[in-house]
């Protein structure tokens, strides 16, 4: 005798049906399957040697027919977020010749270009509409001037360069400091200069000694020599010894606080004399 087949289903086939009856698998059946199976259809397509470069070249001809289309031209570049000179400086770094097909920007590459510009922060490129290129900068602030062996330097925040200047006197605005390792404690310095607000009009600048304290140079040959931790505060107690005694007024040439416990001061020429004549 000839056996009957068993009209149940598998216990595979039934599970897959129990799961493909479920409510989350619903967007799956309705999105996913079709997607799945044109993906599929183009997957085959597209082994086809000839079928693919007769397609790249459809899509290469369509986009320089849209490209040359006078209203997607890119006819001009407008720099936001950049003083005047460095905009000018943007715009000599990218050598951009208008008008230029929008397809032809690389932007990636042009980013890269002006964030490797000293005063460049951040950068990012966009071409909008009416064919303008916009270039948004985040410049970086100079707060600090740099004497280094490489000459002058200008500073942001964070230590980082911005730029080189020709002489103390064109930027006299901003806090000189000098030595080694200046650049990397630009923050303690930018609160020293906070700090010297009383005496700045005698202030001549900050020097790093060691890679790890500052003295702090006034006019007429006085230093105030700083401990490495807790700068700050020592030398807020030698403004506020000047304010209340006339410190920094007397003829003394050294205030060396680096030992804040036991501050000693070093007399200048003039004292000595006197003290000896005495």
């Amino acid at each position: 005798m000839r056996t009957m087949k068993d009209p149940a289903p598998s216990r595979l086939e039934y599970r897959m049906k129990r799961l493909m009856l479920r409510p989350s698998m619903r967007p799956f059946r309705r999105y996913g399957m079709p997607v799945i199976a044109l993906a599929t259809l183009a997957g085959l397509w597209a082994l086809d040697e000839g079928r693919r470069e007769s397609a790249l070249a459809f899509v290469a001809e369509l986009r320089n027919e849209i490209g040359e289309r006078p209203e997607f031209i890119v006819r001009m570049m407008i720099v936001e977020g950049a003083s005047p000179e460095l905009a000018a400086s943007i715009r000599e770094s990218l050598s951009i010749e208008f008008p230029v097909s929008p397809f032809s920007l690389r932007l990636d590459e042009l980013r890269e270009k002006v964030e490797a510009l000293d005063a460049v922060a951040r950068a990012s490129l966009q071409v909008r509409s009416r064919g303008v290129l916009i270039v948004a900068v985040d410049e970086r602030v100079p707060v600090a001037v740099w004497r280094s062996d490489g000459g002058l330097q200008l500073l942001d925040k964070t230590g980082y360069r911005v730029a080189t200047v020709p002489s103390r006197v064109s930027r006299r605005d901003l806090p000189l400091v000098a030595g080694l390792g200046a650049d990397a404690a630009i923050p303690e310095a930018l609160l020293l200069y906070d700090v010297a607000r009383p005496v700045r009009d005698r202030l001549r600048g900050f020097i790093r000694v060691g890679e790890r304290r500052w003295d702090v140079v006034l006019d007429r040959g006085q230093t105030i020599r700083l401990p490495e931790t807790q700068a700050v505060t020592a030398f807020k107690r030698v403004i506020e010894l000047d304010v209340a005694q006339d410190l920094l007024e007397r003829d003394i040439s050294v205030v060396d606080f680096r030992n804040s416990q036991r501050p000693v001061l070093r007399l200048g020429q003039t004292a000595i004399g006197t003290l000896n004549d005495g």
